[in-house]
């Protein structure tokens, strides 16, 4: 491949937005990459007898939540839970070390930030849809939530 080839697509790809171009012609070919990064390094097949062996827990694990938890929330009213807008870390303060936004028996007003949770690291504040008591929290600080999770329970006070 001629040499002012490869010199035309460094410039072609300098003025563009794209980070790598690739020509074959013939019998040669010619990669040009801006942002070199690191070779990545892809997962090597197990067998499945490794597989399932790294499945399987170590020791059985208690219930953290128990058995009668999940009829707890749905026979709440859904106008008093407060539910995930979107995927993301739930985070109970601006920042770590601060107090929390809202605390277990606050009395909120409707607009009041109960939390923050982070997605595509933007900090989306979560407001009381209804004036109320926060009645229960639902979600663990630094812990992800997924969307339509509850994270409260605000009832009318």
């Amino acid at each position: 491949m001629d040499i002012r080839k490869v010199k035309k697509l460094i410039e072609m790809l300098e003025e563009s937005a794209i980070d790598e171009i690739e020509i074959h012609e013939d019998t040669d070919s010619v990669r040009v990459s801006r942002n070199r990064q690191a070779p990545v390094q892809l997962p090597v097949a197990m067998p499945a007898s490794e597989v399932q062996a790294a499945a399987a827990p170590a020791a059985p694990v208690a219930d953290a939540v128990p058995a009668s938890e999940p009829a707890r929330h749905e026979e709440e009213p859904e106008e008093n839970m407060v539910r995930s807008p979107m995927v993301g870390i739930f985070y109970e303060s601006q920042t770590p070390g601060k107090p929390s936004f809202v605390e277990l028996g606050q009395t909120v007003a409707k607009g009041d930030v109960l939390c923050i949770i982070e997605a595509m690291k933007i900090m989306n504040q979560i407001e009381a849809e209804k004036a109320g008591v926060v009645s229960r929290i639902m979600a663990t600080n630094g812990e992800p939530v997924e969307y339509g999770q509850p994270l409260f329970i605000i009832r009318d006070a």
